[in-house]
C-alpha cells in the first residue's frame, strides 16, 4: 500500500477518530431497523448488527453420537427446526467417495496443525523459492495436498469437471479465475480475456450448476487507479462542493463510521489519461459481465481491502444500475461483515436501491484482510476499522444476514450467504424457512470455499437449500497467491474447527467396519455352503 503523507498532522487523525466513533443518523436508522426485524414473536435471537451481543459460536462442533444432553436439546426442539443431521454420516457424505474422503481427512488434519501451516508458509514466502529444483519440488508437494483439496483446477476444462462432480453430487459452483492483481493495462487486457474465457466456458456445463462467476475488479482496472478513485470518492463524500465529472450512477459507498484515513489531503483530478483508464476498466467489467449473461450466470464481484475497496463498490453499483433490471439481480456486490461500518452501509444501500427501484444483490462473507488492515491503521495511530473483537464480526454477519432476508422476503433482490461458521448457517437457514426462501426462490445461496465446511455444506444441501462452493482454478504457481493468503486467514479456524475432521473420520471407520463386515459375513455364508454341501 501506498503510503500517507508523513506530514500530516495528529490534530488532522484525531478529529477523523472522534468521527468515526460517533454514531450518524444512518447508524441509529440501521439499529432501528434491525430492532424491528428481530421482534418478540421472531423464534430465532439474531443479534442487532452491528451492536454487540452474546451469541453461541458453533466452530468447535463436535460429534452428537448417543450424548444425553444433545438428545434431550434436540428434543426440546421442533423438529421443523432442525437443520442440520449430523448423526448419519452416511447420509451426510452419501456422495463422496471414500478415496476423497480419505484424502480430504488427511490434508484437514495436516492443515489442523498450526506450526505445520507456519513452516509451509515461511517456506513459499522464502529465496528458496528462487532455487529452481527445490520450488520444483514444493510445487508439486503443494499440487498433491493443498492444491487439489482447495483448487478446483489448473484451467477451465480441470474445473468443468469439479462442477459436474459437485452437480452430481446436489451443489453448485461458483467460477473463480485465480488472479489476486493486474498492475497496469495489458495485464488487465490479457486477465479481462481468461475472465470471458471463464464465463463462456460455463455454456456447456449442465444448466444451473454454475451459480456465478466472480470477478475481481482488481483484474479488470489497474490498482494504482483504484487507489485513486477511492481517494476521488471519499474526498467527494466529505466535501460537497467537491465535484467529480467522470462519476457515474451509483448508489451509497460510504456512511459517517467509513474509515477515511487512508486520503487526508484532497487529490489531484484523474487526468486525461487516468480518465482514459478508467473507460477502458468500465469496458472490461462490461465485456466480462455481457458474456456471463450470454451464458445465463450472473456475476458476484469480490470484496478487497478498503484502501481501494470504495472503488471497486463504485464500479459494482455501476454495473448493477446498468443490468439489474428484473426482480431478480445479475450483478451481485460482497459486503465484508469484521468490517465496523458494514451494517449501515449494507442499510444505505439497499434503502437506496428500493427507492430507485433498482434489485439489488449481496455476498456477505466475513473478511480476509485483518492483518494488513489492522497493521496499516497501526502505522497511522488510528482505530482499525475492523471489530474489536471476533463476536462482534459474528454479530455483525448475523445481524445483516437478516436484514437482507427480512428485505428479500417481500422485495427484489438476492442474497450470498458465504461462511463457514455453522451457527451463522442455522440462525440464517432457520430465518429463511420462516420467510419461505426455499431454494427455488432463487434469492438465496449458501457458499462456502471449495475443500472447507463440508458437513455444513451437505447439511444445508439436505435441507433443502442452494449451497455453492468457491471454485477458484488456475496453474499452481498463479494460485500460490490465493493458497498463501487462504492459508493465513484460515489457519487459526483449520485447527480450531474439528467438525469435518471428526464427522470424516467417523464414517471412514463405518465404511471400514461394513466393508470388512460385508466380506466376514461373505466367509461365514460360504462355509456355511461348504458344510451343506458335504452333509449332503
Amino acid at each position: 500500500m501506498a503510503m500517507v503523507n508523513k506530514d500530516v498532522s495528529c490534530k488532522l487523525l484525531k478529529s477523523f477518530v472522534r468521527r468515526a466513533n460517533t454514531a450518524s443518523p444512518a447508524t441509529l436508522r440501521f439499529r432501528q431497523a434491525q430492532r424491528t426485524t428481530f421482534n418478540a414473536a421472531t423464534t430465532n435471537n439474531f443479534p442487532q448488527a452491528p451492536q454487540p451481543a452474546a451469541i453461541p459460536t458453533t466452530t468447535n462442533a463436535t460429534v452428537t453420537g448417543n450424548n444425553n444432553n444433545n438428545n434431550n436439546n434436540n428434543n426440546n426442539n421442533n423438529n421443523n427446526d432442525k437443520i442440520f443431521d449430523f448423526d448419519d454420516t452416511k447420509a451426510l457424505f452419501a456422495s463422496v467417495s471414500t478415496g476423497k474422503l480419505m484424502h480430504s481427512a488427511a490434508t484437514l488434519n495436516v492443515a489442523a496443525m498450526e506450526p505445520m501451516v507456519d513452516l509451509s508458509l515461511w517456506v513459499m514466502n522464502s529465496r528458496l523459492m528462487d532455487v529452481g529444483l527445490f520450488r520444483a519440488v514444493v510445487l508439486t508437494t503443494i499440487k498433491h495436498t493443498a492444491y487439489n483439496h482447495f483448487v478446483a483446477g489448473a484451467d477451465t476444462v480441470e474445473t468443468g469437471q469439479t462442477v459436474r462432480r459437485l452437480w452430481e453430487s446436489g451443489l453448485r459452483g461458483i467460477v473463480d479465475y485465480g488472479l489476486e492483481h493486474a498492475n497496469d493495462n495489458e495485464s488487465c487486457d490479457k486477465a479481462t480475456q481468461q475472465l470471458i474465457k471463464t464465463a463462456e466456458s460455463t455454456q456447456s456445463l449442465p444448466p444451473s450448476s454454475v451459480s456465478f462467476v466472480a470477478v475481481k475488479v482488481t483484474a479488470v482496472c489497474p490498482v494504482y487507479l483504484l487507489r485513486r478513485v477511492s481517494d476521488l470518492l471519499r474526498w467527494e463524500y466529505k466535501n460537497s462542493s467537491f465535484k467529480l465529472p467522470w462519476k457515474q450512477q451509483t448508489l451509497p459507498i460510504f456512511s459517517e463510521t467509513s474509515p477515511f484515513y487512508h486520503t487526508l489531503q484532497q487529490p489531484a483530478p484523474l487526468t486525461a489519461e487516468e480518465e482514459r483508464d478508467l473507460e477502458l476498466a468500465y469496458k472490461r467489467l462490461q465485456s466480462v459481465c455481457d458474456k456471463s449473461f450470454e451464458s445465463n450466470v450472473p456475476v458476484v464481484i469480490d470484496a478487497e481491502d478498503t484502501f481501494i475497496q470504495p472503488a471497486i463498490d463504485y464500479m459494482t453499483y455501476w454495473a448493477s444500475f446498468k443490468y439489474n433490471k428484473s426482480k431478480t439481480p445479475v450483478v451481485y456486490g460482497t459486503v465484508q461483515a469484521y468490517l465496523k461500518d458494514a451494517g449501515e452501509r449494507m442499510f444505505l444501500a439497499k434503502k437506496a436501491a428500493d427507492k430507485a427501484g433498482l434489485p439489488v444483490g449481496f455476498k456477505l462473507v466475513r473478511g480476509a484482510y485483518m492483518s494488513s488492515e489492522n497493521k496499516l491503521a497501526h502505522s497511522l495511530g488510528v482505530e482499525s476499522p475492523i471489530h474489536n473483537t471476533t463476536n462482534d464480526t459474528h454479530n455483525c454477519y448475523n445481524g445483516c444476514a437478516a436484514f437482507m432476508l427480512d428485505e428479500i422476503s417481500t422485495r427484489p433482490g438476492g442474497l450470498i450467504l458465504a461462511t463457514h461458521n455453522l451457527e451463522s448457517a442455522k440462525l440464517a437457514a432457520q430465518k429463511a424457512r420462516e420467510h419461505g426462501i426455499t431454494k427455488d426462490s432463487q434469492k438465496l445461496e449458501f457458499a462456502s470455499l471449495y475443500g472447507m465446511s463440508e458437513a455444513m455444506t451437505f447439511g444445508l444441501r439436505n435441507a433443502g437449500f442452494g449451497v455453492s462452493k468457491y471454485l477458484p482454478f488456475g496453474p499452481v504457481d498463479q494460485v500460490m497467491p490465493y493458497l498463501l493468503r487462504r492459508a493465513e486467514e484460515n489457519k487459526g479456524m483449520l485447527s480450531s474447527s474439528n467438525l469435518d475432521r471428526q464427522l470424516m473420520t467417523k464414517e471412514l471407520k463405518r465404511r471400514m467396519k461394513a466393508y470388512f463386515g460385508k466380506g466376514i459375513k461373505e466367509g461365514e455364508n460360504q462355509i456355511k455352503a461348504q458344510a451343506n454341501s458335504m452333509t449332503n
